[in-house]
């Protein structure tokens, strides 16, 4: 099959996909058309159905594997699919292995990193507790592995949360390097625990989409309630390290208007902080990179509305 980041503009394109999202919508002079999200293991290509009435378009829902035939534009510095015909494919047409989007990190070796990193929290209780979340609970175990890190902004593949949540911890253990003051143990359990919630807040693939408890709740909520949990069934847990391991949760986003319940209050709350935006932001412009074809010969991708600006990747300089 023909991979969405291999498409390139003025491309004739005819393949099987998913279809991410579909939704019905109407032109400024009233013409009815169709809304839609392509979707392959390597990215997402938006894509419209101008003719929906036409002969060639049958019918198919958000979540089902299409067939469609078109042809690759470019919309405001993204590439975009114009479709002329789509129909559903059979089961037998595609193996889904090939429209999930993974991580570029074999699974096995984050887990891997992950327990490694526990094993450098020495104080008993947060030890007990990480051990509790990421080995003890199968379940838990297992959603935290294949889980994203967010719908579609940054580390939205299989595996994505597991990535992000070592990146972090990485970050917040130079931060320990460089910032002596720092408590190592809250700082790494901190690290490792701050998007927990994120396995409840968002569906397993392919729907990668909000729960009712992510829509109602969400992930910061939701993991300052399931390390409260683990650590209540930890025998002489102190509150007072609960207390300021779940500070640290609630406060990652920063700000109030960033959806966090508490600003830091810790410096430990403050570098999480710093450390789960600083890879949020560098994967987000990672993933832009790799998914956008230059506009003209300086390599200039054109305005990009999560960054603000107009991106180039830098030159390569000896």
């Amino acid at each position: 099959m023909k991979y969405i980041n291999d498409l390139k503009e003025g491309e004739n394109l005819s393949d099987i996909y998913l279809c991410k999202f579909c939704q019905q919508a109407v032109t400024r002079n009233g013409k009815p058309y169709i809304n839609l999200i392509l979707q392959d293991k390597t990215g997402t290509l938006d894509a419209k159905i101008w003719e929906p009435n036409s002969q060639g378009i049958a019918d198919f829902d958000a979540m089902d594997y299409i067939e469609v035939v078109g042809e690759v534009s470019r919309y405001q510095g993204a590439l975009q699919a114009s479709l002329k015909r789509v129909r559903k494919a059979a089961e037998n047409e595609y193996v889904t292995s090939d429209y999930l989007p993974v991580s570029r990190f074999d699974n096995d070796a984050m887990y891997k990193t992950v327990l490694d990193v526990i094993d450098t929290v020495k104080n008993e209780y947060l030890n007990k507790l990480l051990k509790k979340v990421f080995i003890e609970d199968e379940s838990l175990s297992k959603l935290f592995r294949r889980c994203s890190a967010a719908k579609s902004i940054h580390h939205g593949f299989v595996g994505g949360l597991m990535q992000h949540t070592l990146a972090v911890a990485r970050l917040c253990k130079f931060y320990t390097k460089a910032y002596p003051v720092l408590n190592h143990d809250l700082l790494i359990s901190s690290a490792l625990l701050h998007d927990i919630g994120k396995t409840a807040e968002l569906s397993d693939f392919p729907q990668n989409d909000y729960t009712d408890d992510g829509q109602l709740v969400g992930h910061i909520v939701i993991g300052s309630q399931i390390v409260h949990d683990k650590a209540r069934e930890i025998e002489g847990f102190p509150d007072k390290l609960l207390r300021e391991i779940t500070h640290c949760i609630l406060a990652h986003h920063g700000e109030l208007e960033f959806g966090s319940p508490k600003k830091p209050a810790l410096m430990e709350a403050m570098a999480l902080n710093l450390a789960d935006n600083t890879d949020a932001k560098l994967e987000t412009f990672t993933e832009i990179l790799e998914n956008s074809k230059p506009e003209n010969a300086e390599g200039w991708l054109g305005y990009n509305k999560l960054m603000t600006s107009n991106l180039r990747k830098a030159g390569e300089w000896n």
